[in-house]
């Protein structure tokens, strides 16, 4: 028998006081019954002896605290799990959101999941090919690997989220490859064009979209990834695929924790946020990983946008901390054109060398990877000279430096949205920017490649 209470005390926001409560628990589901047979739903979020404060998901306008009755469920919040949800579009919650019928419940989870024992976790050593070849060739994404997209306001990391949505694979595997995508306070036309893209090339057919809107309830926005993750964790442990999680916006989620803290009327931490924020992004990165016995894995790429472009905010130093890397994205790429404007020398990906080489992508894929970065700091350094003193201040050496920048700005950064490239295609386009400068200058990729590549590429050129 479900305990009802009539005890509402206080409403502040999205908290509700409900006093002279029996045996509540942390994280159980209350529903709000109105006299007109509305019903709204939240979590325990405190309790403190006979007191729950609780935690509404659909906002409190309009609650009567007179009439109401607050009825104790029991239980958390747990999504409804089949491999029907592939190909559907949900919204925070886990409820349909495209029209479609409710999901008929092969197993149903707690939203929080089961921490995964570090002894059991297996090593992300899997190449996952994304098709961007900023990502691939120098900043590889591993299975099993959590790899953060640093954004800024007004440039193009939904297009990207996309894109990677639509091309990542796992290469020399039959395993089945699935993407959960999960937007966070997002905008309508933001939702839109996501859900347009997938289903014009057909990406939807092997993903599942978790949208919560910008005019969506706070509280629905801290429960969105979470939903996500259990869906990857339903799919990668129970169904054996190859997950990759897209998690686009972090920014909105960690806004929502500071809204939610402040109601609570907690001290704040750095800038606003509550001192918890660390704890608690680490509860959602973390549930990245691959497990020993377990063929599925879950892989994932948070997008977060940097408050006034700063690395040091809160948000991305706390994830830069939790996460193996990050690809930042880059305004001043943008302006000249560069799609998409990944800034490849401050990225980084922690893994990398555990994905590439032999039997991975290719034997020469290190070697390049380490002369392509050197080369084009050197050619970065050149063309600040330049502006500074003119082309006459640079040697010959130096100003096929700053040429090859240039190039490999244009020719390997630059691909547009829509163009998916092996790993063949970008180890070869950086092989032919490496012609740009003379053999001597090679002094970071063995003889045997030299001979095999460069050589060959160069004879042809002439």
């Amino acid at each position: 028998m479900l305990k009802e209470y009539k005890s509402i005390k206080e409403i502040v926001g999205p908290l509700m006081l409900v006093e002279g409560v029996e045996g509540a628990k942390y994280d159980e589901l209350v529903e709000i019954v109105q006299e007109d047979g509305d019903i709204r739903r939240g979590k325990v979020l405190e309790v403190n002896r006979d007191k729950a404060l609780v935690q509404l998901f659909e906002g409190s306008q309009g609650i009567q605290m007179s009439s109401s009755k607050a009825r104790f469920l029991g239980r958390s919040l747990e999504l409804a799990l089949s491999e029907d949800m592939l190909g559907r579009v949900f919204d925070g919650l886990g409820n349909p959101r495209d029209g479609g019928a409710p999901i008929i419940p092969e197993k149903r989870m707690n939203i929080n999941g089961q921490p995964i024992n570090p002894a059991a976790r297996d090593y992300p050593d899997e190449f996952i090919q994304t098709g961007v070849s900023a990502i691939d060739g120098l900043n590889t994404l591993v299975r099993g690997q959590k790899l953060p997209v640093f954004s800024a306001s007004g440039l193009p990391h939904a297009e990207l989220a996309a894109q990677i949505a639509r091309q990542a694979k796992v290469l020399n595997a039959n395993d089945k490859f699935a993407v959960v995508f999960a937007a966070v306070g997002i905008t309508y036309e933001e939702a839109d064009f996501f859900m347009q893209d997938f289903r014009k090339t057909g990406a939807i057919e092997r993903a599942v979209l978790f949208m919560n809107l910008a005019n969506d309830p706070a509280i629905e926005r801290i429960a969105t990834p979470k939903v996500a993750l259990t869906a990857a964790e339903y799919l990668a442990f129970e169904k054996d695929m190859h997950v990759l999680v897209i998690m686009t916006d972090i920014t909105n989620y960690a806004e929502a924790l500071r809204e939610v803290s402040a109601a609570r009327k907690e001290v704040p931490g750095r800038r606003g946020y509550p001192g918890y924020m660390y704890t608690d992004l680490a509860t959602i990165y973390e549930r990245a990983g691959r497990i020993r016995g377990k063929k599925g894995s879950i892989t994932q790429i948070p997008i977060l946008t940097m408050p006034e472009d700063d690395k040091t905010h809160p948000i991305p130093d706390l994830t830069g901390y939790i996460t193996e890397g990050q690809i930042i994205l880059s305004r001043e790429l943008h302006k000249k054109g560069v799609q998409p404007p990944i800034d490849v020398l401050p990225s980084l990906s922690r893994l990398k060398n555990k994905g590439i080489g032999k039997g991975k992508t290719r034997e020469d894929h290190a070697d390049t990877m380490n002369q392509l970065f050197s080369a084009y700091a050197r050619g970065k350094e050149a063309k600040e000279l330049s502006a500074i003193l003119g082309d006459a201040a640079l040697s010959p050496v130096d100003r096929l430096y700053a040429k090859f920048a240039e190039e490999f700005e244009v020719k390997y950064v630059s691909q547009g949205n829509y163009t998916d490239r092996t790993i063949e295609d970008t180890l070869r386009i950086g092989w032919e920017l490496l012609t740009i400068l003379p053999r001597a200058e090679m002094k970071r990729i063995r003889d045997k490649y030299l001979e095999e590549y460069y050589d060959k590429l160069k004879v042809y050129e002439d």
